[in-house]
Order: structure tokens, then C-alpha cells, then sequence
């Protein structure tokens, strides 16, 4: 019988974390790291990438940077075969990469205009190339190798709005401006939830698990307007800080959660549980 420190080493282990230079990739391909994994962050933003990949090794945590777009089959092919060739398998696949309309200084006037009645289909058809193709192009190109080993882990990032629709009163109005999550995003990541749970039943008997992390909100620098809004609706009273989604990635992606499969660990401090 493992202790718990056991339970939750990846020594030995690769991983790729898709968006893993965006806010939560970079925190999870660290945890990741840290627990003995070798990782590759994959990243569009191959500079981003880079960089985090760089900074991980300067801690002396084992990591390349790989550039894909989740989008193209073969850019994904790519990035198993680096990740097969460097570490000598995928064990880990973490499904972070995502279009998600922010409304953080970064991104400013990025909701304005979108309104379900008017909304454009090119942004529609894209979020669902990104958010949902994706991560099925991923899943799918992993477990080729995973079933060769009879054995991997697929985490897939959702969100609450794949829970519960988007409560779009807690979007303030600027310059007297209607801002608006859109629709594609809530769509998009509840399909994420009906993928996990369609793989997890195909591999039943396997050795291959497939799980969603549901996260909250992340504060990354949001206006007082927002925060206030959005900290209200949770029962901890604020957003999550970058690191607290960290814990319970790792937890799905050890041995800790051995017995889980077609589950979603919710993350959000109460968000859903009103």
C-alpha cells in the first residue's frame, strides 16, 4: 500500500498540457513538473511557450516548448510524436487550449456586441474548431498511443458555464455598452463535458481514465465592477487565485484518483452549489 506522497508522483511520466503557456497552463504544467512529470507545454503562442517551458527548466523541472494549433490533425500528430520521441510515451494529456473571451484589462471591449441575436457564425464555428474540435483531435491522437500501453490519463478542462448557464447581469455596462459572454463558449464546454463521459465509457476495462476539471472564475487583474459581481455568486466570497486549480489537476492526473473516471471535479468555490 502507497503512502500519500506515492499516490501522487508522476515520476517517470509524460505529459502535454495544450494551452500550457495561457493563465492556467502555466500553472498546471509546473504542478505537473514538480510532482516528476516531464511535460510539454504546447501552445500556439510558441514564444509564450518558450519562455514557460525555459523557466521550468531553470528550476530544474524537465520540459520542452512545442508550438500546435489543436485545430490541425497534423500539427497535433506533431505533438504526440515530440512528446513519444522525448520522453518515450504520453501518459498525461491535460486539455487546457481554449477560446475564452476574457473581461480583464488585457481585453478590453473584447465582449461588446455580442449579443446571441447578432452573433457572428465565423466566431461561432470558431470557437467550436478551438474549444470542442480540438480537444476531440487531441483525445483522439493521444489515445492511439495511450492504447498501445493500455494505460494514459485525459483530463479536460470545462467550466462552470458548461454547468449552468451565464448569468450575463454580472457583466457591467461600459460607456454605456451591454458586455456579454457569448454563446459559443457556454456551448463549447458543455460538449466538453459529453466527450469526457463518451471516452471514459470507450476505454470501460481499460487502463485509460478520462476526467473534466470544471474550474470558476480566475482573477487575473478584473475591474472592481466585475469582481464584485462575479465574488458574490460563490460562498467563499472571490474569484480563484492561479494556483488554486493546481491541487486538484494533479489529484486527476495521479494515481490518487485511480478510481475516478467519467467525472467531473468542480472547482469553484461554490459558484454551482447555490
Amino acid at each position: 500500500m502507497s503512502n500519500v506522497t506515492e499516490k501522487f508522483s508522476l515520476d517517470g511520466q509524460a505529459a502535454i498540457i495544450t494551452g500550457g503557456a495561457g493563465l492556467l497552463g502555466r500553472p498546471f504544467s509546473r504542478i505537473l513538473g514538480e510532482a516528476g512529470a516531464s511535460v510539454v507545454v504546447a501552445d500556439l503562442d510558441i514564444s509564450g511557450a518558450e519562455a514557460h517551458a525555459q523557466h521550468l527548466s531553470d528550476v530544474g523541472l524537465r520540459a520542452i516548448a512545442l508550438e500546435v494549433d489543436v485545430t490541425d490533425p497534423d500539427s497535433v500528430g506533431t505533438m504526440v510524436k515530440r512528446c513519444v520521441d522525448s520522453f518515450g510515451g504520453v501518459d498525461i494529456l491535460v486539455n487546457s487550449a481554449a477560446l475564452d473571451p476574457k473581461f480583464d484589462p488585457e481585453h478590453e471591449g473584447a465582449q461588446f456586441g455580442n449579443r446571441f441575436e447578432h452573433y457572428a457564425l465565423q466566431d461561432w464555428q470558431r470557437s467550436l474548431d478551438v474549444n470542442l474540435t480540438g480537444v476531440f483531435l487531441t483525445c483522439q491522437t493521444a489515445a492511439r498511443e495511450m492504447v498501445t500501453r493500455d494505460k494514459g490519463v485525459i483530463i479536460n478542462v470545462s467550466s462552470i458555464y458548461g454547468l449552468k448557464g451565464p448569468d450575463q447581469r454580472i457583466y457591467p455596462e461600459k460607456a454605456g455598452q451591454k458586455q456579454y459572454k457569448p454563446v459559443d463558449y457556454a456551448v463549447t464546454k458543455a460538449g466538453i463535458l459529453g466527450l469526457t463521459r463518451y471516452l471514459a465509457a470507450y476505454y470501460a476495462g481499460t487502463q485509460i481514465r478520462v476526467n473534466a476539471l470544471t474550474p470558476g472564475g480566475v482573477f487575473h487583474h478584473h475591474e472592481d465592477p466585475f469582481l464584485k459581481n462575479y465574488s458574490e455568486k460563490t460562498m467563499v466570497g472571490r474569484m480563484a487565485s492561479t494556483d488554486e486549480l493546481s491541487g486538484a489537476l494533479l489529484f486527476l492526473a495521479s494515481p490518487a484518483s485511480s478510481y475516478m473516471t467519467g467525472a467531473n471535479l468542480v472547482v469553484d468555490g461554490g459558484y454551482t452549489a447555490w
